[in-house]
């Protein structure tokens, strides 16, 4: 085995095709425990450097996707279409979206992760709903769906163990950023949930885990191509993240965001990108329409309180209680709050969203290893946004902090994080690019 293991490297390192069969003796070799991690290491460098046909790609993605088990979802009515972010700071548009696309008809079943260094985990947020369970069987899954239009979950162990196995060693070995690798991982755990479509929100920026636009693009091109080739439409958009999305950070804040914009009351910034992965989700459930009028149905579902209606089910369902949606300080809180004001007068002309995001670190938010606990209270709460004018010592952000020790860390970042100049500033387009079938282009809208 050591020595089809050395051939299979040596190929890659050369950059020859891998057959088949020997991406998949690379795959189930080293789930079993049979291939060391030192060889594993060294086959997923030379995929890092030399890349993967688009055969490869589609080969890898289905030999993983056959690592483990799948959620079917055939017994549940109606068209179902997930949809994925690849994460970012402030990033709260599932808890707006699915709602508001459940409340047009169409069922949304989604798969999410916890938060890891400076972008926020969606599990993490639900969890800051008091009683909420995170973690559901298959039958659990189905039964939430069916009642309520929408569930959220945790993947368990057997979804995909080949990537869960993979992405620990892409993690210690500096291969994490291979686009070919990032979309075979997502794609594959996308492809075991028993989903009619697929939606993708690909960030760019500063506060994204792809930082500059030309990835970001073929990262969204690459995983529309494998969607559609296993006859799932599959579309995605390309989004700003080169400032927080919409005003709070942290785990209760954001939910009590999401539930305000649920009533009408959502930053424009977070609505234009929920608006855009909306009408994507609709494309993909088969409701073709013009954007505009996708836009009408989403506010029509949020003024006649059927969006939040939903919303309010899907807590209950997986048990939560649901008075948050009346009453947010049922919510966890954390004990210090510090107001943040301008140093100076002036536009605000950026608003560097991985800084936000380590900074919430700090304030127990989020955390630095996977074994780290969060304090679901800690946060921010941005008073002002890219584009604004804002007076010396106007409210820029109220912080909400677990620990005191880190406050004047936390100051430094987000005075260091929030730049000024004395000119007019454009407020920033969120929504850059769509992708589908045809290809990626500029967002028409």
């Amino acid at each position: 085995m050591a020595n089809g293991m050395y051939e299979i490297i040596s190929k890659k390192r050369d950059g020859l095709e891998l057959s088949r069969d020997e991406i998949a003796f690379v795959i189930s070799g080293y789930v079993r425990g049979d291939i060391p991690d030192y060889q594993a290491a060294a086959w997923l460098m030379a995929v890092y450097i030399r890349g993967l046909s688009d055969r490869e790609l589609a080969d890898l993605t289905e030999i993983m996707l056959a690592s483990g088990d799948r959620i079917p979802l055939d017994g549940v009515a109606g068209r179902k279409i997930d949809k994925h972010s690849t994460g970012g700071v402030g990033d709260k548009v599932s808890f707006v979206v699915a709602p508001l696309v459940a409340a047009c008809g169409v069922r949304v079943p989604m798969l999410s992760g916890r938060g890891l260094g400076h972008t926020g985990g969606t599990l993490d947020k639900l969890e800051s709903i008091p009683g909420m369970n995170v973690f559901l069987t298959g039958e659990k899954f189905r039964q939430v769906l069916s009642a309520t239009g929408m569930v959220i979950c945790g993947q368990t162990d057997n979804i995909v163990p080949a990537d869960k196995k993979l992405y620990a060693l892409r993690d210690a070995t500096a291969t994490v950023s291979s686009i070919p690798l990032i979309a075979s991982s997502i794609m594959s755990k996308k492809l075991a949930l028993g989903s009619d479509g697929i939606v993708l929100d690909v960030k760019t920026g500063s506060g994204a885990f792809m930082r500059e636009e030309a990835d970001s693009i073929r990262l969204c091109r690459t995983m529309v191509a494998i969607g559609e080739k296993t006859g799932r439409p599959t579309l995605g958009i390309i989004s700003s993240m080169d400032q927080p999305l919409g005003r709070a950070v942290g785990n209760s804040l954001e939910i009590i965001e999401s539930i305000e914009a649920l009533k009408g009351r959502g930053p424009s910034d977070l609505m234009d990108v929920t608006f855009a992965l909306g009408w994507c989700m609709l494309r993909a459930a088969g409701q073709e329409m013009p954007y505009g009028q996708a836009v009408t149905r989403f506010q029509e579902a949020i003024s006649s309180g059927r969006a939040l209606e939903v919303f309010r089910r899907f807590i209950a369902a997986q048990g939560g209680d649901q008075r948050v949606c009346d009453d947010d300080s049922l919510f966890p809180a954390s004990p210090l709050r510090e107001e943040l004001r301008a140093p100076q007068a002036g536009w605000i002309a950026a608003i560097d969203s991985f800084a936000v995001g380590m900074a919430a670190i700090d304030t127990g938010a989020g955390r630095r290893r996977k074994e780290d606990a969060v304090a679901h209270g800690a946060g921010f709460v941005f008073h002002a946004n890219v584009g604004d004018w804002v007076k010396k010592d106007q409210l820029l952000l109220t912080i909400h902090s677990d620990r005191p020790e880190l406050l004047s860390s936390v100051r430094e970042r987000l005075l260091a994080a929030v730049r000024l100049r004395s000119e007019p500033v454009a407020r920033p387009r969120m929504v850059l690019h769509l992708a589908d079938r045809e290809g990626v282009r500029p967002w028409p809208f």
